[in-house]
């Protein structure tokens, strides 16, 4: 009897574990990455110019990222201040989106024995890819057709 429970327990357990909300993950290619100051969209000013103002210093300088699905391009900061990770520009990344933040697993800086790492961080702006191609090249239509 003893025996039944314990087996009846592990099944209940692993039917929980495996009833478990599975994230699904879109995949992106990292495009670019450029230094601009912390809180703001624009590019920081070169540090090595000296131009009488002060400098600009490098530990205030973020990282942003332009990263780019098939139907979407984001621009996209870390949401650590402190010590946040380079990223491999070129590679591909799976992400996820949640609560405004986006959810990055880079299986480029990932060990594959381990189990990826998320990284957060916030998205500044989301762009149609398919406006920007369809305002390149308009469509004139024949009154004939």
């Amino acid at each position: 009897m003893r025996s039944n429970s314990l087996i009846l327990a592990s099944i209940l357990i692993a039917a929980g574990a495996s009833a478990q909300d599975h994230k699904a993950y879109f995949v992106g290619k990292l495009l670019e990455m450029n230094s601009v100051e912390c809180g703001s969209n624009k590019p920081a000013s070169n540090p090595t110019q000296n131009s009488g103002s002060v400098q600009q210093n490098p530990s205030s300088l973020c990282q942003e990222y332009v990263l780019e699905t098939d139907e979407v391009t984001y621009r996209i900061v870390s949401g650590k201040t402190k010590h946040p990770e380079l990223l491999p520009v070129g590679e591909d990344v799976r992400f996820r989106l949640q609560n405004g933040k986006m959810h990055l697993l880079v299986p480029a800086l990932d060990s594959p024995a381990l189990n990826s790492k998320e990284r957060e961080y916030m998205v500044l702006s989301m762009t149609p890819r398919g406006e920007r191609a369809a305002d390149a090249a308009p469509i004139h239509l024949n009154h004939l057709q």
